[in-house]
């Protein structure tokens, strides 16, 4: 993953969230259960269609939000500006170096950035990530992932033979990768909008 791999797909993104990533989003954000005063992170906030709404819903609290893209991460400050609060903080920031200390979040949020990279990388992401959280702090993932019917291998297909076409995105399977980071799973659902097959996680670190 590079600063330049979502550069011409920003524009049109928020379309594309709405049209194949809104359902699983509203789903993870149940299940995150954003509570004011918590300390939440995003990691790859994209344009900001989640951040804004965790921020919103945590006006006493940290919210910190971490994004390579430049182009992703200057759409997602403009849609944080038009809130018009000033209770969160956004920076660029790769997910392999969290520039943050141990045991600092209550929950931490990533949407659709481990389909995008090589699965030899999501060990040491997920353990990155275990780092950041408190003991007994909640993960929600959300992936491009398999799915059951015709149609949804038809985007594994595309995937594998016009990765272009969805910025590198691939159906994965992550739970062996938590468990090995030290995550146990609570609770996974399988969404398929506008037949988009993803899968929403929610995962709690160890005591």
């Amino acid at each position: 993953m590079t600063p330049d791999h979502y550069r011409s797909a920003a524009p049109i993104y928020d379309l594309w969230a709405r049209l194949t990533e809104s359902k699983a989003a509203t789903i993870a954000f149940e299940m995150a259960r954003v509570k004011p005063g918590q300390a939440l992170l995003e990691v790859a906030v994209g344009t900001g269609l989640f951040f804004a709404r965790m921020v919103a819903a945590n006006p006493t609290g940290r919210n910190e939000g971490v994004e390579l893209s430049p182009a992703m991460l200057s759409r997602a400050q403009a849609r944080l500006d038009a809130l018009g609060t000033d209770n969160y903080h956004l920076q660029s920031g790769d997910a392999r170096q969290l520039p943050f200390p141990e045991a600092t979040f209550d929950l931490l949020v990533n949407n659709y950035m481990l389909d995008l990279l090589p699965e030899d990388d999501f060990g040491p992401l997920l353990a990155g990530f275990a780092r950041v959280l408190k003991p007994n702090g909640r993960l929600v993932l959300s992936t491009m992932a398999p799915g059951p019917h015709w149609y949804h291998r038809a985007w594994g297909a595309l995937a594998d033979s016009f990765p272009a076409l969805l910025t590198g995105c691939r159906p994965v399977v992550i739970g062996s990768h938590l468990s090995a980071a030290g995550f146990a799973i609570e609770q996974q659902l399988f969404v398929s909008q506008n037949t988009f097959p993803s899968e929403v996680t929610l995962a709690r670190k160890s005591p």
